[in-house]
């Protein structure tokens, strides 16, 4: 087993930090759960597809709207366009590969990797003014493919998360298969916020007795928000029990962060009872699972979901991958659900509350918005 989870790193309350709220009233913050007029952060990157998923034919998504059409280059490189000649609009997806580009399919432009206009057999062989396509950043990172949506001059990398323990051999992985939600992917992030909902939405699977009310500490950093807390001396939820490798009751840390725009992770953590907490060493037999989550959204109220766990257990037992990655999807499909539900309730409500456990997703929100306003001017 390894761990190398460091006190100060568990939670946002592990160490003597203080949390840097922000200075609204509640008021003003309930409100923000309302706000859709601008639903997307352009500036940003957003997962387009698992990278073993692209390969030499014309691959069609839609991200944020925008509809783009996806090949791998010779050199192995991954090529994002806008879907549509300009011609007339027949989409670059219905075309054929030409080279190392793409061929309409309608009159046989053709477009190299970068959005060029490289051939244009029904103009008299003169490239037309205008006809080159928009080009999208690509990055490949962590098994998935990574497309920036906005000023390709901001593009940068080293933007895109920092994922601890991946590729790391004495940690476990396993990756589960996208999938497409049919709600506003700020929903999703809700989720992602809120421990609290397991007891209810995921009661054979993560949930603890504690969990319905043990207090929640609140976070909000640069990056995004964080929402964190202990519970104490519970039995192992059933998810976990597969995995944990000590007996009896336990300690469990629940560390759910959100990162801009659409990026959360859910740590779990699990140590002996009597042995947790924010100022106590780590136990040699604490267990740990990572489980990361990619939201894209498709349209303002579509959303495709990737996602994959880390484990600091049972490294490289395909057993364990499979039999992790059916439970997670299993739970995940209780989330499409029910949040699937509160889009078609939300959409026809007039109003609605919030209530005290809504504190970390609406402080998410509300920055949000902040960013993709600064992001339009």
């Amino acid at each position: 087993m390894t761990v190398s989870v460091h006190p100060a790193r568990i939670g946002p309350y592990a160490a003597s930090t203080t949390p840097r709220w922000e200075t609204l009233t509640w008021v003003a913050l309930a409100t923000v759960v309302a706000v859709a007029e601008h639903a997307f952060l352009r500036n940003a990157w957003y997962v387009a597809a698992w990278d073993h998923l692209i390969g030499d034919d014309l691959t069609a998504l839609t991200i944020l709207g925008d509809h783009i059409c996806l090949f791998r280059r010779s050199d192995g490189t991954v090529a994002a366009l806008a879907d549509a000649c300009p011609h007339r609009k027949l989409p670059l997806s219905m075309g054929r590969r030409c080279d190392d580009g793409v061929e309409c399919g309608y009159h046989g432009l053709v477009f190299d990797g970068n959005g060029a206009c490289v051939g244009a057999p029904g103009n008299q062989g003169r490239i037309p003014r205008g006809a080159d396509v928009r080009s999208y950043p690509v990055v490949e990172r962590y098994g998935l493919s990574w497309v920036w949506m906005g000023n390709p001059e901001r593009a940068d990398p080293a933007d895109i998360v920092e994922i601890e323990h991946y590729g790391d051999p004495d940690w476990g992985l396993n990756t589960g298969p996208a999938m497409d939600f049919s709600c506003d992917y700020r929903y999703i992030v809700d989720n992602l916020l809120d421990p609290s909902h397991v007891a209810w939405v995921h009661d054979t699977s993560f949930a603890q007795e504690a969990a319905r009310d043990t207090p929640l500490e609140v976070e909000k950093r640069d990056t995004g928000v964080c929402v964190s807390r202990w519970l104490y001396g519970g039995e192992v939820a059933p998810f976990y029990a597969k995995l944990v490798e000590f007996d009896g009751p336990c300690d469990r840390h629940q560390h759910y962060e959100a990162f801009y725009p659409s990026t959360a992770l859910a740590r779990a953590l699990f140590t002996p009872a009597g042995t947790g907490g924010p100022d106590r060493p780590l136990h040699d037999d604490l267990f740990q699972m990572d489980s990361w989550n990619f939201l894209t959204p498709i349209t303002e109220k579509t959303t495709r979901y990737h996602f994959f766990q880390l484990r600091n257990v049972r490294p490289g037992d395909e057993a364990i991958d499979r039999l992790m990655n059916e439970d997670v999807t299993g739970a995940f499909s209780e989330d499409r659900q029910v949040l699937e539900a509160v889009q078609r309730g939300m959409d026809a409500a007039e109003s609605h509350i919030n209530m005290h456990i809504d504190t970390g997703p609406l402080r998410f929100r509300h920055h949000l918005e902040t960013l993709i306003a600064a992001d339009e001017d």
